[in-house]
């Protein structure tokens, strides 16, 4: 009853008008609605089908996301034309005036979900491709503050098409703004923290940093705070972008996600160091979660008591432990094989430059690097775009891929997964931690690829280039070899009835098993010591 009598206005105004202009109205409501039917059937579901077949899945969620606000603007525009067949009256022009108000907010919301549901999802894959920090950090602000920003912008000239005048709110609102600001100082404070944060950048998201002597991941940097998680207490922190910039940020995961950790250990003072020395070596280069000389952590592994034995219808921590040294070992290999590789081009480099590079020597230096994709897993590929043709660096294919750095990484990191000890979440940790550093690799592999095939006036800085890409190498993917970090053993102090041994070893991935994997491996290692200076007869309890 009660839209009846909302409409009956309405009504009554279809009644008054001539009958041509109501048969013209609703045959043109009729063709829009048949259009907009077409419109979905076909259009909609051949682009879908366009679509699907590309690589990238932008272009088929733009469509998904864009179909109900596209046919709801066509509809409203329809409606709006339609309209336009009946003669002019105060009822017309109200409809016309919240038709217009309807498709604003109709754009509005369609302009926050491509952004919401396409840029950002397309900033954030690129975020993951690049070493930079900003942009992880940038990416959630950005993806809080545009839509309420489009939203706030859409309500506004909604309002602004209904007839309602602002300039009395605008004024209202300066007005308590000035007020609000002084009370609201903090709040600005932190923002303003907040954007010194996304500058500097000291850490991303997940990162693990030492907060007032407790260990804490990065989960978010809001507009006003910072959400921390606590590993010791399981539970979370709000701390103000203000004070949180203000403090000495220690973090943990930066350069490496590698970890230190010290035990102290007493032994007997009748005890011989040498044979204490060696014993505690033993133990901790046989752990396989620590850094070390992988030939010497094969031959103490399988000396571990609590490994000797698998869990029921599980493969034993010794077996995986094995398989993935092995597997370590074989990208090391092949990043020597490589660095080799480079310092011999690098070599040849610096002979050719002197006095600028001819055409045959580029090729030459061309040749060289091209043999050091293959090690890599690359492979130099012609593409076109329009008129231009250009050639990039991408992945070999399956089996040259296998052999290469890349296939045994990938090897690598999935025998990883197997580890028994690892939790649900470092089934998704692991691979993205990898993909991404591959993903980087590739990138910087091309940039290097392009500036030595067109050189141009920076052909006496090729090895300059190619020295800091190896170097990038070493600091930001992979060691070939970790040798000053290896365990060290230090014989302290003798007092009384005992020596004192500080047994420093690094734990190889801080952020696995929930940010615990360090606290176990520590308490794993003190308890083989105990037991093998024990057995020993010169442990002093």
């Amino acid at each position: 009853m009660i839209a009846i009598f909302a409409f009956q206005p309405i009504l009554l105004g279809f009644l008054l008008v001539p009958s041509a202009e109501v048969v013209s109205f609703f045959i043109t409501l009729v063709i829009a609605a048949l259009v907009a039917i077409m419109l979905d059937l076909v259009i909609f579901a051949l682009l879908r089908s366009v679509f699907r077949q590309m690589e990238s899945d932008a272009a088929l969620v733009s469509l998904n996301v864009s179909r109900l606000p596209v046919l709801a603007i066509f509809l409203m525009l329809s409606l709006k034309f339609s309209f336009n067949e009946l003669n002019t009256g105060p009822i017309i022009d109200g409809i016309q005036k919240v038709l217009d108000a309807l498709l604003v907010l109709a754009v509005t919301h369609w302009i926050a979900q491509l952004f919401t549901q396409v840029v950002i999802s397309y900033l954030k894959e690129k975020a993951r491709k690049t070493e930079a920090v900003w942009d992880d950090v940038l990416v959630p602000i950005l993806e809080r503050a545009i839509p309420f920003l489009t939203y706030l912008i859409g309500v506004s000239i909604f309002l602004q098409t209904l007839g309602v005048n602002l300039t009395g709110i605008g004024l209202a609102v300066g007005s308590i703004s000035v007020v609000i600001g002084l009370s609201v100082q903090k709040i600005l404070s932190d923002f303003f923290g907040g954007l010194v944060l996304l500058v500097d950048t000291p850490f991303k998201f997940g990162d693990v940093i030492s907060l007032n002597g407790s260990m804490a991941v990065i989960k978010n940097v809001g507009i006003r705070v910072t959400k921390l998680y606590l590993i010791d207490t399981h539970c979370e922190v709000y701390t103000p972008n203000s004070s949180f910039g203000g403090q000495d940020i220690i973090n943990l995961s930066r350069p490496t996600p590698h970890y230190a950790y010290s035990i102290n250990i007493g032994v007997r003072v009748d005890a011989d160091p040498i044979t204490a020395t060696t014993i505690l070596r033993e133990i901790v280069l046989g752990h396989p979660d620590i850094l070390g000389n992988i030939d010497e952590k094969l031959l103490y592994i399988d000396k571990y008591y609590e490994w000797n034995e698998a869990q029921p219808r599980n493969i034993s921590k010794q077996e995986v432990a094995s398989q993935r040294i092995l597997a370590e070992k074989d990208v090391n290999n092949q990043l020597q094989k490589i660095e080799e590789a480079f310092e011999n081009m690098i070599g040849k480099i610096k002979i050719l430059e002197k006095g600028g590079l001819e055409s045959e020597e580029i090729r030459r230096i061309q040749t060289n690097y091209l043999e050091i994709l293959k090690l890599v897993g690359l492979r130099a590929s012609a593409e076109r775009k329009g008129r231009k043709q250009r050639t990039r660096v991408d992945e070999e294919k399956e089996p040259a891929l296998k052999d290469s750095l890349i296939g045994l990484i990938r090897n690598w990191y999935q025998i990883w997964l197997k580890d028994p000890d690892l939790v649900l979440e470092d089934q998704t940790i692991l691979p993205e931690e990898w993909e991404q550093k591959i993903e980087i690799l590739k990138t910087k592999m091309n940039k290097l690829y392009q500036i030595i095939s067109n050189p141009g006036g920076q052909e006496t800085r090729l090895d300059d280039y190619t020295s800091k890409f190896v170097e990038w190498m070493n600091e930001n993917f992979k060691e070939s070899q970790t040798i000053w970090k290896d365990p060290k053993i230090r014989l302290n102090n003798i007092a009384g009835s005992e020596m004192q041994f500080t047994v420093k070893f690094y734990v190889d991935n801080i952020r696995l098993e929930h940010w615990e994997r360090g606290y176990r491996v520590n308490n794993e290692v003190r308890r083989e010591m105990v037991r093998r200076l024990r057995q020993a007869y010169i442990y002093n309890s």
